[in-house]
């Protein structure tokens, strides 16, 4: 089985504030230990299940040299490759060259969830929202669609209750989630203690990866596919202009269109 996770920081049990997932932040550090444990636990689950290739993927822009490489490098599980560096939502050589499932251990609900803890859509300063096909997503959602197009699909994610309900909505119940924290407003919340968390996450992962008749089918959109997306403010349309397959719809408005999610994605993201 060769399985590949697509991490992210704000879905940490532990993680209420910026200033846990900022690099330049006074806390950022303890936000560091607190993601390798849950990721590190992720993979202890992959590897009781039996996965034979591990491929973690840091998805983290925490900022300046931290962006994709937050984890704890001398702390990371044994057992596992661990991607760095890469730019989000652009490393897919697993999924085109054969993958089994996809996990998103530490992800976050979409901007605007009343209840989803630091709930923001890429970037609080960029974005507003995302839709496919009409359709409103997150970053879960963006990754689902992703590896949908290469026909793996989502089966475990971890973070808040919101987050976890966003996902299972989205690909289907049969997704295992790992519920780390609960809402009680966007910068508090009821928090399993780390050692719990990470042991419910092993446990989750262990759980969805053995039961492999019951993962949810991959989230593939019907073509023509087309993804739209509320900018912040109008000045970032600039990066689109004239960009293949993207229009400015409006002052915040880009949509990006094609045949398959990937290509719409490839084509709108790629710098």
């Amino acid at each position: 089985m060769r399985v590949v996770m697509w991490c992210d920081m704000e879905g940490v049990s532990g993680i209420v504030k910026w200033a846990q997932v900022n690099a330049t932040s006074s806390q950022y550090e303890e936000g560091r230990r607190l993601y390798t444990g849950d990721i590190n636990a992720a993979v202890r689950g992959a590897k009781r299940a039996g996965a034979k290739e591990i491929i973690v993927v840091d998805g983290h822009g925490a900022g300046g040299d931290h962006t994709f490489n937050s984890f704890i490098k001398d702390q990371l599980e044994p057992g596992a490759e661990y991607v760095l560096g890469y730019r989000w939502g652009s490393y897919v050589e697993p999924l085109v060259s054969g993958c089994d499932a996809m996990l998103l251990p530490g992800a976050h609900a979409m901007a605007g969830t009343p209840d989803g803890i630091l709930c923001h859509t890429m970037s609080s300063e960029s974005w507003y929202n995302a839709y496919i096909n009409g359709v409103k997503v997150g970053e879960s959602g963006l990754v689902a669609a992703i590896a949908g197009t290469f026909n793996v699909p989502v089966v475990f994610v971890s973070g808040d209750a919101a987050t976890v309900k966003e996902v299972q909505d989205l690909v289907g119940k049969n997704c295992v989630g790992a519920t780390v924290k609960r809402s009680l407003n966007r910068y508090a919340a009821r928090c399993l203690a780390p050692a719990d968390a990470q042991q419910l996450i092993e446990d989750k992962v262990y759980e969805a990866l053995t039961n492999r008749k019951k993962w949810p089918k991959p989230y593939k959109v019907k073509s023509p596919v087309e993804l739209k997306v509320e900018l912040n403010t109008p000045d970032k349309t600039k990066d689109f202009v004239q960009k293949r397959g993207c229009e400015i719809l409006g002052p915040r408005l880009v949509v990006s269109r094609g045949k398959n999610f990937w290509q719409v994605w490839d084509q709108f993201w790629h710098p």
